[in-house]
């Protein structure tokens, strides 16, 4: 049926109106637009509510059609930021669709009315028409011209309620056809939507409107139509102003106008160009921009601030055609900045306007004497023992990334092992950084708000000047403040609120790119996310890429300086931020004795874990649907099952397997002693496996008495949909006695500093190598109110053999929940050959694996897995792997691309697969519990291992050779390079000692150099202490030493047990020695005596007269 337009309804029935295209299907919309056509000029504001109406019909017929959940507020500005996230809205229409909105608003609100803006904003109304039609409509629409004279027969008047009646039953009936139409996949219709925006007709005047209201987002005063020259707008005090069509001089005598001049108060400071979306935009600032900026006209040169490399009177220009920025297409999207004070100043894109008072600080900054001030500040404060009291290594860090700064690196990245102290790094940087003046305002991002609690604690707690801390001395803003005041030195803020200020900004005050001119991002290895729990605050993302690629941009949003910390770096991280400028490692830390090593891990293996569970057809089985939560007793299995163990707890539940390593674990746990024996941390699969832990370890405890709180769930869900509930447990868990067990899931994975763990059990998989790093970092810091040498690891699931080979700086495994659609859209961004051939194979992997899901048995509605594939998907899915193998790999990314849609098919394919978890009750009992030296390897064969390494390689490692011939020359750095090369071999001292008290039966803490002479040259083995002891009181029984000498020696020997090695240059570089005067006090005590006195005790140290055969 032809619905009959809002022309026809009016004066002249014959003619046509602009937005009689959409009256058959989409009769609302040509009633609100040939309405607003009409009202224009004679009826403005009530044009402006009409477009309005325009833009929130379009936002919920798009949810009509696709299905989507309305936000929990349904605030009009939430709706069209989820459909933004949800990729049905691209970038430009997001931003007019607000534009679209705040006129309304304005206009319903304070009778705002504009001839000029309601003409610009109907034909913008009319190309976002046209895009939702073609978006979609079901037939295709031809792309269809705004033209001027059919405005004139649009129905002119007042808005009347005949017409509002009339609306209301066309409102209801186009939405009760949206809701009925036939669903189309989420990926043909994202298609539409990017062809469809890419075919709409854009314009200057829409570029403009666009620019207006990103202007006003940041602080500027900007409205084309109002605040123009010709209209008598001038500079003011007091106002920020973004005046339009400014007119300016030229070189050939000719006036020109600048399409807008910026003014801070009465002080002109830039010039904007703004460009149609087809143009590209460098080369408007070579021609255009620099011509206005050389022509201020005499009678404006008041407004002038001074010359700029001899020609220039307006330090900064600016070219924009409207486009969103896109790394990928800087020459054609972006806002282009020239910074004119310099003529060697290169243009750079930028991803968002600067607020006046940034462009205020950019001209009042002084880089050249800030990085002076920088370069020549002393590093007292660095060590101060009453302040930040740094240790060498941060220090060097400190140092490393202040170098890069002044040598005018804009990204660099500083890794460090977890529990090296990142946070108070980054507050020595931040305070030298504020104090020097090099930034002027920084912000400090994490991704969690445990992190950002952990920072504005530290930022309150540690002294850094005159016992002042960072927010005594700076204006520092928590999480809980979005605000930023001039007074604003630093802010902590997590990714997600960034996310949603910066790419999803409502009404409130958008932040401008030149808000902060340093960014700090903490844990920057985030993105990576195998087997990852999302909270509440993260779940705002469809999925990890989206993660991944927001994350990113809010990282390039701001003007900035970006320093990225991480203790784990990997490849996407070093794509951002570059290799690093310096690294400290976990095993450095755990040789210079900042961090402790894991003992031998504890392998636990039952009969299910060992065989596997295996499913005879026939057999029935409980099935659990994790989706609905429903629980089906009695499903008959079609044919056989298998699941290994990477399965449990995924794919296949048996209460019994981890009840079996339960048990068997609790035997070496007493939650009852945490002061004592420290607390344990326990990795489970997801939330419900969690809950099941928690139970059974309850069940093993209550035979003995342990009080339930000495047992707890610490997951996102365990807060109840609570942050700061979450965080309670989090600090419970940190601070007091009970709980002394967490369960958690990723919650506890990064970034939480808990001292007091020294046992973590693995009852998942995990494939991440840098998730498995984190997960091992949150047990490596010492504690000494415990003692804390080493920590346990249990691994009934085989993670630690899986992973532990892997090295760092590998790209990030496949995640197996990656949809192809993920895998494809990932080739978008990748142009080195090596990594698309890495990405292809990931989708040829994932094809393959749905092959090898789809027997027939798992399919209902087709009569096997290929005649399925073959309905939805119309190829050959064998015959198109065949193909892609053999082609090179930009040839196999075309082809790839060519099938987009029909492998995407396959991850929508009306196959209902049983992806429920399969619950059995297989009885499961303890086979073996060994510690785990490697595939097959027993403590013997370890030993034997390294004493031919040692053996062998004498001659070709220095270090290794000095400490088997000359031990008493060793230094720190030389004893450090011997530890760190052994490592790297797999030998350390923590689990050769557990090798040779495996087996001796006898606890054995040998140092390095003991155990490298013991397997080289058959020393005798005797423990660290007893071996300084030793020689301590052969040193005393060969001289009379006075008592001010022997408190001297008892402090030696304190350092000794510590540090192995000993020689003169220690009493001036360690400040134990330092800081009571150094190597000439000292010497004096021993009356000139204390180099002789080092020498005769090394002598002893290592005296091998003893020596065994």
């Amino acid at each position: 049926m032809r619905h009959q337009s809002s022309c026809d309804r009016g004066r002249w029935d014959a003619v046509s109106c602009n937005f009689d295209f959409l009256a058959d299907e989409f009769p609302i919309l040509s009633s609100y637009g040939n309405q607003a056509d009409g009202y224009r000029k004679s009826d403005p504001n009530s044009a402006l509510i009409k477009v309005g109406m325009i833009g929130e019909s379009i936002v919920n017929l798009i949810y009509d059609y696709t299905g989507t959940a309305l936000p929990s507020d349904q605030k009009a500005v939430s709706k069209i930021n989820k459909l933004a996230r949800e990729g049905y809205l691209p970038k430009q229409v997001t931003n007019l669709l607000h534009e679209m909105r705040k006129a309304r608003n304005k206009a319903v609100h304070s009778g705002y009315e504009s001839p000029d803006l309601a003409d610009s904003l109907v034909r913008v109304a009319h190309s976002i028409c046209l895009w939702f039609a073609m978006s979609f409509g079901s037939r295709k629409y031809e792309l269809v011209k705004y033209v001027d004279s059919y405005a004139e027969h649009a129905v002119a008047g007042k808005a009347n309620r005949q017409n509002d009646a009339e609306d209301e039953r066309l409102e209801k009936e186009t939405r009760e056809q949206a809701k009925a139409a036939p669903r189309i996949s989420k990926a043909e219709r994202l298609k539409r939507v990017l062809q469809a925006e890419n075919q709409r007709p854009k314009s200057e005047a829409e570029t403009r409107l666009i620019v207006d209201g990103a202007l006003c987002d940041v602080g500027w005063e900007a409205d084309t139509q109002v605040l123009r020259h010709s209209k008598g707008t001038r500079p003011q005090r007091g106002r920020n102003l973004a005046i339009a069509e400014w007119p300016t001089d030229s070189a050939s005598g000719q006036s020109g106008f600048a399409d807008y001049a910026l003014f801070i108060g009465e002080q002109m400071v830039g010039i904007i160009e703004a460009k149609a979306e087809s143009k590209d935009i460098p080369s408007v600032l070579d021609v255009q921009c620099k011509e206005y900026s050389s022509h201020i006209r005499q009678d404006d040169r008041c407004y002038c601030i001074g010359e700029f490399s001899g020609r220039y009177q307006v330090p900064f220009t600016f070219a924009t055609n409207g486009r969103p920025y896109l790394k990928q297409y800087e020459q054609k999207s972006g806002i282009w900045q020239l910074d004119l004070r310099n003529p060697s100043n290169p243009p750079k894109a930028l991803a968002g306007w600067p607020s006046p008072e940034g462009l205020m600080n950019e001209l009042q900054a002084d880089i050249k004497a800030a990085n002076a001030r920088l370069a020549s500040e002393p590093d007292d404060l660095l060590t101060d023992r009453d302040g930040l009291n740094l240790r060498d290594y941060q220090i060097r860090a400190v140092k490393a990334a202040e170098g890069a700064v002044i040598a005018g690196r804009k990204m660099m990245l500083i890794a460090m092992a977890t529990g090296t102290g990142k946070t108070r790094t980054a507050l020595a940087m931040i305070y030298r950084f504020l104090k020097t003046d090099r930034f002027r305002r920084i912000l400090f991002l994490v991704d969690r708000d445990s992190l950002g609690e952990q920072a504005g604690d530290a930022f309150r707690d540690v002294k850094i000047d005159q016992l002042l801390t960072l927010d005594q001395i700076y204006e520092v803003k928590g999480l809980d403040d979005a605000g930023i005041d001039p007074e604003t030195r630093v802010s902590i803020a997590t990714v997600q609120s960034m996310v949603r200020r910066v790419l999803y900004n409502g009404d409130d005050l958008k932040p401008a790119v030149t808000d902060y001119d340093l960014v700090i991002v903490d844990e920057a290895h985030r993105g990576y996310t195998l087997d990852k729990e999302m909270t509440d605050e993260e779940a705002l993302y469809r999925n990890q890429r989206e993660y991944q690629s927001q994350y990113r941009a809010v990282v390039e949003y701001f003007d900035a300086v970006k320093i990225a910390l991480t203790a784990t770096p990997a490849l996407h991280t070093t794509q951002i931020f570059g290799m690093p400028v310096f690294q400290y490692t976990y095993r450095e830390a755990v040789v210079d004795g900042w961090l402790v090593d894991h003992d031998v891990p504890h392998a636990l293996k039952t009969r299910l874990s060992t065989d596997g569970i295996h499913l005879d057809r026939g057999e029935t089985v409980a099935v659990y649907d994790p989706v609905t939560n429903e629980l089906l007793n009695g499903a008959e299995l079609k044919d056989e099952l298998d699941f290994d163990v990477e399965d449990f707890n995924r794919r296949v539940v048996d209460e019994n397997f981890d009840r079996a390593v339960l048990e068997e674990i609790s035997k070496d746990i007493d939650p009852e002693t945490p002061e004592e024996q420290g607390k344990t941390l326990i990795y489970a699969v997801d939330d419900a496996h969690a809950d099941m832990i928690v139970r059974i370890l309850k069940e093993i405890y209550a035979e003995t008495g342990v009080d339930n709180d000495a047992i707890m769930k610490i997951t996102a869900a365990a807060g109840g949909g609570s942050s700061k509930r979450v965080r309670k447990l989090v600090r419970r868990f940190k601070n007091e006695r009970y709980p002394s067990i967490a369960v958690t899931v990723d919650l506890l994975t990064t970034g939480i500093d808990v001292p007091q763990i020294t046992t973590l059990v693995f009852m998942r998989r995990v494939k991440s190598r840098i998730l498995f790093e984190q997960m091992l970092g949150r047990a490596t810091r010492p504690c000494s109110a415990i003692h804390k040498t080493h920590f346990e690891i249990y691994d009934p699931v085989g993670v630690y053999e899986a992973l532990e080979p892997v090295t760092a700086m590998r790209p990030v495994s496949a995640n197996p929940k990656t949809t192809i659609e993920q895998l494809i859209e990932g080739l978008d961004y990748v142009e080195n050959d090596s990594v698309a051939k890495a990405q292809i194979d990931r989708i040829i992997a994932k094809i393959q694996r749905k092959i090898h899901a789809m027997s027939s048995q798992w399919i209902v509605g087709y009569s096997s897995w290929n005649d399925a594939i073959e309905q939805k998907a119309g190829i050959s899915l064998e015959d198109f792997i065949r193909d892609l193998k053999g082609l090179p790999p930009q040839d196999a990314k075309a082809r790839i691309t060519q099938q987009r849609d029909i492998l995407i098919a396959l991850d929508e394919m009306n196959i209902k697969a049983k992806h429920g978890i399969v619950i059995t009750d297989k009885a499961d009992v303890l086979i073996s519990h060994a510690r785990d030296y490697g595939s097959g390897v027993v403590p013997a064969d370890y030993l034997d291992s390294f004493s031919s390494y040692v053996r062998n390689n004498m001659n070709e490692v220095a270090a290794l050779n000095l400490c088997v011939t000359k031990p008493s020359d060793l230094t720190r750095e030389t004893l450090k390079e011997l530890e760190l090369t052994l490592s790297r071999e797999g030998y350390t001292e923590t689990r050769l000692n557990r090798a040779i008290s495996d087996m001796t039966n006898q606890e054995m803490t040998a140092d390095i150099i003991s155990l490298v002479r013991r397997y080289a040259i058959g020393s005798p083995l005797v423990s660290h202490e007893e071996r300084i002891r030793r020689a301590v009181q052969r040193l005393e029984n060969a001289h009379d030493f006075s008592k001010q000498e022997l408190n001297w020696l008892s402090r030696i020997e304190t350092y000794l047990i510590n540090d192995s090695v000993l020689n003169t240059s220690v009493f001036d570089t360690d400040e134990r020695f330092k800081s009571k005067g150094g190597f000439k006090k000292i010497d004096k005590a021993f009356h000139g005596e204390l180099a002789n006195v080092v020498v005769e005790l090394n002598t002893y140290l290592y005296d091998d007269k003893e020596r065994v055969a």
